[in-house]
């Protein structure tokens, strides 16, 4: 049966990632890009599968009421994997409303042209909500994240995706909509916009440029792959319980400043430089306000009933991404033009 699914966000990071598997996982499917393209939305994370068939891409702002529920009422869609946010926390204190619009407001935009165009038949459809672990709040030391760990977010990114998650409960529980909502800890890998920290230290290791560390570089990330992301998500879509929450995490917890340092250990030997020469350039700057100690995810839910776990360790997955990055220096310098740079130099100028 040829099903038509909408994916938000697509032309992103995690987006990008999920479209080519579903692409070319489901050639019966119908798969349709959304994206507004903006700095993070970059259609060139998708020049493999543009011209595949059962592809096609819509540029639409989830903000836009209007725009939202003629696309629905033209498509007739019958899934919906919602990945489209502003997702950058130094982004969200800056400025806040963007993130009020989009992961709020487009969300229930979304929802509610789901609700409109199914209209009570909800039999083999499904509005998948990816959202973060940092709705959660902060750890210490011990302890981990699971799906009913209780809600306490700290940043105005965190605070945004923790109310759209909760109206995404509240549209299951109020209109019986077809929902399941998944929690991702930190992804890195291929395509990621370099104002996230690896991206960004191997961006400025490569051109000898100050790696910026927030405070001593102590907090800490459990970090995916995003690809075994991509393939959770495939998972959850197609085989999770609806109403139900799963947590996505690597199992690969690092302090930032472990990691840079094994960042740096792989550069150095990617650009034959001596060992420690890249390390050199770690600088520590003012820390990130309200920022975080630790994030770490339990993820066993998912393994147990899903049948989905990470496929690579960290160390390996770095390499790999490191790989793509000097592999793809005209991707990097297409995108390290213009709005970014200014906005890299407003970040870190007085830090």
């Amino acid at each position: 049966m040829k099903k038509k699914i909408l994916i938000t966000g697509g032309a992103g990071f995690i987006g990008s990632h999920v479209v080519r598997l579903f692409v070319n996982k489901y050639p019966n499917y119908e798969i349709v890009n959304l994206d507004a393209l903006t700095y993070a939305g970059n259609l060139d994370n998708l020049t493999d599968v543009a011209q595949k068939p059962n592809y096609s891409f819509i540029k639409i702002d989830i903000t836009n009421e209007a725009a939202i529920n003629q696309l629905f009422e033209k498509q007739q869609f019958d899934g919906i994997v919602h990945l489209a946010a502003e997702s950058h926390v130094d982004r969200s204190i800056t400025d806040p409303l963007a993130f009020i619009r989009t992961n709020i407001i487009g969300t229930v935009n979304l929802l509610n042209a789901a609700k409109n165009q199914w209209n009570g038949n909800f039999e083999d459809k499904r509005f998948y909500h990816i959202s973060t672990d940092e709705v959660y709040g902060s750890l210490g030391k011990e302890g981990m994240f699971t799906e009913t760990t209780s809600y306490d977010p700290r940043s105005p990114y965190s605070s945004s995706k923790a109310s759209s998650d909760m109206l995404v409960r509240a549209y299951f529980h109020t209109y019986n909509l077809p929902v399941v909502i998944s929690n991702c800890s930190n992804n890195y890998g291929a395509n990621q916009f370099p104002e996230k920290l690896i991206p960004l230290a191997i961006n400025n290791i490569k051109n000898n440029k100050p790696i910026p560390i927030y405070g001593k570089g102590e907090n800490i990330r459990d970090w995916l792959w995003v690809n075994d992301h991509a393939r959770a998500i495939d998972v959850i879509y197609h085989q999770a319980k609806l109403g139900e929450t799963y947590n996505i995490g690597g199992i690969n917890e690092w302090t930032n400043i472990d990691l840079i340092h094994k960042l740096c250990e792989i550069m150095d030997k990617k650009l034959g430089r001596a060992s420690g020469e890249s390390a050199k350039l770690i600088t520590f700057v003012t820390d990130r306000a309200g920022h975080d100690l630790r994030y770490a995810i339990d993820s066993s839910k998912l393994q147990r009933e899903l049948g989905w776990k990470p496929s690579l360790q960290f160390e390996e997955g770095l390499e790999k991404t490191v790989d793509w990055y000097l592999a793809n220096e005209q991707w990097m310098n297409n995108i390290t033009s213009g709005d970014y740079l200014s906005y890299y130099e407003k970040q870190y100028k007085n830090r």
